[in-house]
């Protein structure tokens, strides 16, 4: 029964996120799932409005909270509430974390890219990713450090090294995006290279005393 309970509680959270992907018809790549969490992967183009990623972000753990709630109030688990609650709030709080690719690390990241180019963001992710693992195992060796916080420890470092070896696909595939496609962005900004590109942004790159477009600066990039 507790292997269940956890279980279901991972699935119901990445069925939140999978469950609006499929209404925002965003294609699903895989769905991993951990004794300690998910990670879900989506083919989600990274220049799409920033509000569309954040609410298959927050769909998980909306959907695992409503689901804990009905679990609760089932007569025959009454028993297993407090395991129910502690496996919750467990997950939800593993989750929160800001390390990359969790969805407390796709949060920061996003509010960062918010506020900065795109490549700072990243970076800024997976650096802040590193400490605050490198934090929590440091907390953990305080505390009780078991087989289970090495391995998982080092499944959440290895991880991140895995973002960290896709970062120029990733930074090439934003930019790529925006060469192919024709995105309507209301804002403008005024930039010196494309390292400094913003999601939600359109740019005009300063070279010199001349003003380029971003198809221009582009194309000649992908055309090397």
């Amino acid at each position: 029964m507790p292997f269940i309970l956890l279980t279901s509680l991972i699935v119901i959270h990445e069925l939140g996120h999978f469950l609006c992907a499929i209404y925002f018809k965003v294609e699903t790549d895989k769905i991993y799932l951990y004794p300690f969490g998910g990670i879900s992967k989506f083919n989600l183009s990274f220049n799409e409005p920033i509000w569309k990623e954040l609410l298959i972000l927050c769909m998980g753990p909306i959907f695992q909270i409503i689901f804990f709630n009905l679990l609760i109030h089932i007569n025959f688990l009454s028993h297993y509430y407090q395991l129910i609650t502690i496996y919750n709030y467990t997950i939800l709080l593993f989750n929160l974390l800001p390390i990359y690719p969790l969805d407390g690390g796709k949060l920061l990241n996003l509010i960062l890219s918010s506020q900065i180019a795109f490549k700072k963001s990243l970076n800024y992710s997976l650096i802040i990713s590193y400490f605050t693992v490198f934090i929590l195992f440091c907390y953990m060796m305080t505390k009780d450090l078991s087989i289970n916080i090495l391995v998982i420890t080092s499944f959440l470092f290895y991880k991140i090294g895995v973002e960290v070896r896709q970062k120029k696909y990733i930074i090439d595939k934003f930019l790529l995006e925006r060469y192919l496609n024709n995105y309507n962005f209301k804002k403008r900004k005024s930039v010196l290279s494309i390292d400094y590109f913003m999601r939600n942004r359109y740019h005009l790159i300063k070279i010199g005393d001349k003003y380029y477009t971003e198809k221009e600066i582009l194309k000649k990039k992908f055309n090397k």
